[in-house]
C-alpha cells in the first residue's frame, strides 16, 4: 500500500497520552493570554482587501451591515480574527475547524428524513485546522452579544463560560463513545426542547414553528411574481434583483445559456440518486440575492426550479465561494475548487447535510460556487430580542454541536485529554473572549472612522 493511503490507528491510550503531552508544549491557560500584536495590520485595511473580488454597488451594503454594532462588524470581520488567531498558541491538534463559529452560525434546518434539528450552517472559510480557533470564535461571540445586548458581567461570563465548558464536557464524553455512535450523534429539535424550560423554551417553539414553515412553497409566495401565467422571481433591489432587470453591462450576451449550463454541471457534483431527483426540476428563473453581512458582495443567486407543474417549486440558493481567509495561516485547501471545499467541509462537520449540496465553477471560471436548498425549514435565533436565560441556553447548545463536529472530524481523545476534566482550558477562553471583545469595540470604532471620513463607502439601513 503507498504511504498516502496509510492511515495511523494509534490505541486510545496513546492518543490520550498525546493529547496530555500537548498541555506541556502548549499550557492550557496560555491560551488566554492574547494582546494585539505590535505588527498587527489595520483591521480596516485587511477587510477593503477582501471587497476586491466582491460585487461593486454591494460592498457599501456589507459595511453599512457592519456599522450597526461591535456585533454585527464582529460577524464580519472572520479575515480580521483570523489574522489575530494566526500567531496565538496551538495544541497542534487538529480538525476540520468551520472557521467562521459565531453565535449567529448555529441554527436550525431539515435533515434529509425531514426532521428539524441544530447545526452549525456556514462553512465559507471551513479548512482543517486548530479546533482552538473555533473555540475561540464561539466564545468572543457570546461575550461580544452578550455586550450588546446591555447584559451584566456576570450574565456575560455565565454564557460565555457555558459555551466552553459545554465544549469540553461534550468532548470528554465523545472521547468514551463508540465511533459510530459519534458519527450518528446529533441535536434535534425535540432534544434541545427538552434541556429547555418556561420562558425561554416558548421562545424556542416559537423558532421551531417558524422554521417548518419555511419551505419552496412558502419562498414561492415571498420571492415571485406571476408573469403570463408563469411565475417569476420578484424584484426588489438592491436585496434581490433578476438577472433580466440587470443592466447589460453585468448581464453579457447569452449568459442564459452559459447558466443553464452551470446548473447542468452542478447536478453532476451530485450522489446519483440525488441528481435523478433534481433531472425531474426545471430551470425557469435565476436572480441576484444579498445575504448575511460577511458575504454581502461575494455574488451570490436564487434559482427558481419547478417539478409537476408552476405549484411544484424549489428554490435553489447559488454562493460564491471565495478563498478561506484561514488558508493565509494554514496549509491550502486540498480543493482546487472552492465550492468544493466547502461542501465536502459541511458534510464531514454536520450531522446531516442538504441533498442538493454540490459545486460548480462560474461563467468566470476563476469564480467558484456551491448549492444548497433556499428556506428548508431554516431558523435562527434573533440576538436583538435575546434575554439572559436564552443565551445560556443557546451557549450549551452552540458548545455541544461544535464539539460534535470536531468530534467527528478529529481525535476526540486527544482533544478531550487536552483540555481535561478541571477548568483551566475554560477559564482562559473566558479571558481571551473578553480581551478580544475590547479589541473588537476598538476595531469596530476605527470602522466608523473610516466610514466617517469617506475611507470606505457604507449604506445604512438595507
Amino acid at each position: 500500500m503507498s504511504k498516502q493511503h496509510m492511515v495511523e490507528h494509534p490505541s486510545a491510550g496513546e492518543r490520550r497520552v498525546k493529547g496530555r503531552e500537548a498541555r506541556n508544549l502548549v499550557p492550557r491557560a496560555s491560551h488566554g493570554e492574547w494582546v494585539p500584536s505590535p505588527e498587527r495590520r489595520d483591521p480596516v485595511e485587511l477587510l477593503i482587501e477582501q471587497n476586491a473580488r466582491r460585487e461593486p454597488d454591494l460592498v457599501p451594503v456589507r459595511h453599512g451591515r457592519m456599522m450597526v454594532s461591535p456585533f454585527t462588524f464582529y460577524r464580519g470581520a472572520a479575515r480580521v480574527m483570523a489574522a489575530d488567531l494566526g500567531p496565538t498558541p496551538r495544541s497542534g491538534l487538529t480538525a476540520q475547524i468551520c472557521g467562521d463559529a459565531h453565535l449567529s452560525n448555529f441554527g436550525l434546518f431539515a435533515s434529509p428524513e425531514r426532521d428539524l434539528i441544530f447545526d452549525l450552517n456556514d462553512f465559507d472559510e471551513t479548512l482543517p485546522g486548530a479546533w482552538e480557533w473555533d473555540v475561540k470564535r464561539m466564545a468572543a461571540s457570546f461575550t461580544i452579544a452578550g455586550r450588546h445586548r446591555g447584559f451584566t458581567g456576570k450574565e456575560i461570563t455565565a454564557a460565555t463560560t457555558t459555551s466552553v465548558k459545554t465544549y469540553r464536557e461534550a468532548m470528554l464524553n465523545f472521547a468514551g463513545m463508540r465511533t459510530m455512535e459519534v458519527w450518528y450523534s446529533h441535536l434535534s429539535a425535540a432534544d434541545l426542547l427538552g434541556e429547555l424550560k418556561g420562558e425561554v423554551r416558548k421562545g424556542a417553539e416559537k423558532v421551531m414553528q417558524k422554521a417548518r414553515m419555511k419551505d419552496s412553497l412558502q419562498a414561492l409566495s415571498k420571492l415571485a411574481v406571476e408573469v403570463d401565467g408563469d411565475f417569476r422571481i420578484a424584484s426588489a433591489p438592491p436585496i434581490v434583483v433578476p438577472l433580466r432587470d440587470m443592466p447589460p453591462e453585468v448581464v453579457p450576451e447569452g449568459i442564459e445559456d452559459v447558466l443553464r449550463e452551470q446548473f447542468r454541471s452542478y447536478r453532476a457534483t451530485l450522489q446519483a440518486d440525488r441528481r435523478l431527483l433534481l433531472e425531474k426540476f426545471k430551470f425557469v428563473d435565476i436572480a441576484r440575492k444579498v445575504v448575511g453581512v460577511g458575504s454581502v458582495g461575494t455574488r451570490g443567486f436564487i434559482v427558481l426550479l419547478e417539478g409537476r407543474d408552476r405549484d411544484d417549486p424549489l428554490f435553489l440558493q447559488v454562493k460564491e465561494a471565495t478563498d478561506s481567509v484561514l488558508e493565509e495561516f494554514l496549509p491550502k485547501s486540498r480543493y482546487r475548487n472552492h465550492g468544493e471545499r466547502v461542501v465536502h467541509g459541511q458534510r464531514a462537520m454536520q450531522a446531516a447535510s442538504d441533498i442538493f449540496l454540490g459545486w460548480t465553477k462560474g461563467a468566470d471560471t476563476s469564480r467558484h460556487f456551491y448549492w444548497r436548498q433556499l428556506r428548508d425549514m431554516k431558523g435562527s435565533i434573533d440576538t436583538e430580542l435575546i434575554k439572559p436565560p436564552g443565551l445560556l441556553a443557546y451557549a450549551r447548545a452552540c458548545g455541544w454541536t461544535l464539539a460534535r463536529a470536531h468530534a467527528r472530524t478529529g481525535d476526540s481523545i486527544a482533544i478531550g485529554a487536552y483540555m481535561g476534566k478541571r477548568d483551566e482550558f475554560d477559564r482562559a477562553i473566558v479571558e481571551f473572549s473578553a480581551r478580544y471583545a475590547d479589541q473588537n469595540e476598538l476595531d469596530h470604532a476605527a470602522f466608523l472612522e473610516a466610514v466617517k471620513s469617506g475611507r470606505i463607502e457604507a449604506i445604512e439601513g438595507v
